[in-house]
């Protein structure tokens, strides 16, 4: 009589302290995430220049062209300058609460040693990252609700009513923010100190505000700079925002009387790309000549 024995296999322990160990980087991003927003809210001037800016321009510019006209609609309603600027001050939102907020904070913390420290302590790699990525989606959104209510109940804007509208604005507004907060990162390797990185980043910002269909009507500026600021997602991201919230017939103000949405998709998507090489390459905790 021959005793056979049965194997058992080794429980796949490496699997299990994998999927452990990413869910442990999630946990902590997400309590990261609560722990970046209320560091925001904390600084005055960065909640101007990047949250409050948007909504004070689109005051200024309500108040001081209220008298004027944008177009018409096909009712022969008037399109106000709120109506007019309100999509491409969410477009800029997006810009300051990912690049513009993202590329000087890390810069401040790379400096200030904070980065140096962050990597010695316990604290994933990952959940440093999804804190900064939801930092920027939470104020960005947070932004984007106070615009539209100002628009709404201060300026009389009228919101869009069919649903397929508000899908445009989900999509375009998670993925601008996204490459938004990913172009920070990348862009927050530039600054030579913290102290240089308002002076390095702010300037590119408002640049690409000008030139991207915010506070000048994309139309009016000349083609070669169209063309230009074309290849920046800022632009895009204003395009987006208007066939969301701006009425069909000013579609024939756009470059080739299209909304463009794939091409919005596109653009995004791939700046979304090359922000993450970007990123990949440039990122470190401290300077290389620190």
């Amino acid at each position: 009589m021959s005793a056979t024995t049965s194997t058992t296999p080794a429980p796949r322990t490496t699997s299990h302290a994998v999927g452990s160990s990413i869910l442990r980087a999630i946990r902590l991003g997400g309590l990261r995430i609560g722990y970046e927003v209320r560091a925001y809210f904390r600084q005055g001037d960065t909640v101007f220049f990047t949250f409050l800016f948007p909504v004070v321009m689109l005051t200024i510019f309500s108040v001081s062209f209220s008298q004027a006209s944008f177009g018409q609609t096909v009712d022969g309603d008037d399109v106000s300058a709120a109506w007019f600027y309100l999509p491409a001050m969410l477009a800029a939102g997006l810009l300051l609460s990912g690049v513009q907020n993202l590329a000087i904070d890390i810069a401040l913390e790379k400096s200030d040693g904070t980065l140096k420290r962050l990597a010695g302590s316990p604290l994933p790699v990952v959940s440093y990252f999804i804190g900064k990525l939801g930092q920027s989606f939470v104020t960005g959104l947070a932004q984007a609700a106070v615009l539209l209510a100002l628009g709404f109940t201060v300026f009389g804007v009228p919101l869009p009513e069919e649903p397929q509208n508000w899908l445009v604005f989900a999509w375009v507004f998670v993925l601008g923010v996204v490459t938004s907060a990913i172009l920070g990162i990348a862009l927050s390797a530039v600054p030579r100190s913290g102290k240089s990185a308002t002076a390095v980043v702010i300037p590119i910002t408002l640049v690409l505000q000008f030139i991207s269909g915010v506070y000048l009507a994309f139309s009016n500026l000349p083609d070669w700079l169209q063309n230009f600021a074309s290849v920046f997602p800022l632009k895009w991201m204003a395009q987006g925002m208007r066939s969301v919230f701006l009425p069909e017939e000013l579609v024939i103000l756009e470059p080739n009387e299209s909304w463009e949405l794939p091409g919005v998709a596109l653009v995004l998507g791939l700046w979304l790309v090359v922000g993450l090489v970007l990123a990949r390459l440039t990122f470190r905790w401290i300077r290389k000549d620190s």
